[in-house]
């Protein structure tokens, strides 16, 4: 999936809707111009968050993935190249992976929100639980319908209906996934999702 220039104001823009109306509501309900200024002005202030390393801190190769959970071709890397990885190179301690998560659209970043709502600890296997589901939990029709799936995926990481809504509803946390993510890719200069970024040199999709 590729990216422009001005999709990060869009992206700014997916995040304010997303603390406007919730996971429920934010697919069928975009805000007008003006209400989105406003409630950007009443929005927090985000914070970078720190990376979550997958694999050893001391691994000689750091191995960095940009994705958005709603990208097929992020799925394909994940489902059909990320355990072969995993296996050989981050078990092994060759390789310590990164994700850091790209939001194209108030959806993505409502699984962003739920990767991380079960620590730091969850966020690959929830990660996981996202990209190998994605066909099933996209398929819902309305905002609603793809909440109640993102729901599902929680519930099979062990997460509560009120922690996965504590969650959703906490701004700062949204504030702070929105400016990691701009932060991040502005200053890596990504263009489309899945980029890789292995040893700081810049590797785009390819087969």
């Amino acid at each position: 999936m590729t990216l422009d220039r001005p999709f990060f104001m869009v992206a700014a823009a997916a995040a304010i809707s997303a603390l406007t109306f919730g996971p429920a509501l934010a697919q069928d309900a975009a805000p007008a111009q003006g209400e989105t200024a406003q409630a950007s002005q009443e929005a927090p202030e985000g914070k970078v968050l720190p990376d979550i390393v997958l694999g050893q801190e001391s691994a000689p190769v750091t191995f960095i993935e940009y994705a958005s959970f709603t990208c097929s071709h992020c799925r394909d890397f994940h489902n059909n190249n990320f355990d072969k990885l995993k296996t050989e190179y981050i078990d092994t301690g060759k390789v310590k992976f990164i994700q850091r998560d790209v939001y194209f659209d108030a959806v993505g970043l409502w699984a962003g929100v739920l990767a991380r709502c079960g620590g730091d600890d969850k966020y690959y296997a929830v990660s996981d639980l996202l990209f190998t589901e994605q066909t099933t939990w996209l398929a819902g029709k309305t905002g609603e319908e793809i909440a109640t799936n993102l729901r599902k995926i929680g519930a099979k990481a062990g997460m509560a209906p009120d922690q996965m809504e504590a969650c959703w509803n906490n701004q700062q946390t949204v504030a702070d996934l929105v400016t990691t993510f701009q932060t991040n890719a502005g200053g890596d200069k990504i263009e489309g999702t899945p980029t890789f970024i292995i040893n700081g040199e810049t590797v785009h999709n390819q087969p």
